[in-house]
């Protein structure tokens, strides 16, 4: 991690990664800290949050750490547009909405920053729990399962991949596949 980042994760120790204590935590189990390090991923903040922009965070983060780095929430911020708790993943965009800002709007806003294809296929290598819970049959559990083998095995190469996931067969993939894409 760079100093501006360590920096940055300690402005954010009011969210529920406390950053000095995992630090200090870490000194103490050497053989821990090098099963359990983080590599920095990038991620996308834009809406009602004082700095949108692309920040470089720790790939344990959480969306309210990154909604720390961005300065906070606008006093316009709609809190239930986002979960605080939400694990960040690599190129993920979060999007704050404003308050009274229709759900919809925003979707088309991702669109036009290349979030979404003109088709609507979610793109599995990319999209955020929310985003795979729009898929037909797959709920908040499997959502996070397609999350972490990505995380683990870097993207998918073709949406028939998705049956190494747990709980994904053949019949699964086959009515998902006009829904997904890998792009």
């Amino acid at each position: 991690m760079t100093k501006d980042t360590d920096d940055a994760l300690v402005v954010s120790s009011q969210s529920s990664i406390a950053a000095k204590t995992d630090q200090s935590a870490d000194k103490q189990t050497p053989d821990k800290q090098k099963s359990e390090t983080s590599k920095d991923i990038m991620v996308d903040i834009k809406g009602a949050v004082k700095k949108p922009a692309v920040y470089k965070v720790s790939s344990h983060a959480r969306v309210n750490d990154v909604v720390a780095l961005a300065g906070g929430l606008t006093d316009q911020a709609d809190i239930k547009s986002i979960n605080l708790a939400q694990k960040v993943t690599d190129e993920m965009t979060i999007y704050v909405a404003s308050i009274g800002e229709d759900v919809t709007a925003s979707e088309v806003k991702q669109a036009e920053q290349g979030e979404a294809t003109t088709t609507d296929k979610v793109n599995i290598n990319t999209a955020d729990l929310a985003k795979l819970q729009t898929l037909r049959g797959v709920g908040a559990k499997r959502a996070q399962d397609i999350i972490d083998y990505r995380e683990q095995n870097g993207p998918f190469k073709t949406p028939e991949d998705l049956g190494n996931v747990k709980g994904f067969g053949e019949k699964t993939i086959e009515k998902l596949k006009e829904s997904i894409t890998v792009d």
